[in-house]
């Protein structure tokens, strides 16, 4: 599918100053209901040694999705999330983070 660039929003620090435990948020800005909900999101961290940071699934009755985790980044890098929502649509987000030193090797 081609990702949509409209109704996923990835919150993250310009500047990671703790590389270990980079706070990331993820969340689906479009209404959720009954009939639309997101079925799944993935967060990717290019550069990484393993670049498939987290994958979050979620139901019509979750109500939200709306995921907060912490990544290690091994360098400054882009950061990608992906939804799937319930109609096959593909939301996507990208934001670049710079990071003082490696958090990869701590």
């Amino acid at each position: 599918a081609e990702p949509l660039t409209d109704g996923l929003a990835l919150d993250l620090p310009a500047l990671g100053d703790n590389p270990a435990a980079v706070p990331v948020r993820v969340h689906v800005t479009e209404a959720i209901s009954d009939s639309s909900w997101c079925e799944e999101i993935i967060l990717i961290a290019d550069l990484n040694p393993r670049p498939f940071a987290c994958r979050f699934r979620f139901t019509a009755a979750t109500g939200s999705a709306d995921v907060a985790v912490r990544l290690r980044l091994i360098q400054s890098m882009p950061i990608r999330a992906y939804a799937r929502m319930n109609d096959g649509r593909v939301l996507a987000a990208r934001h670049d983070i710079t990071v003082a030193a490696g958090g990869c090797g701590l």
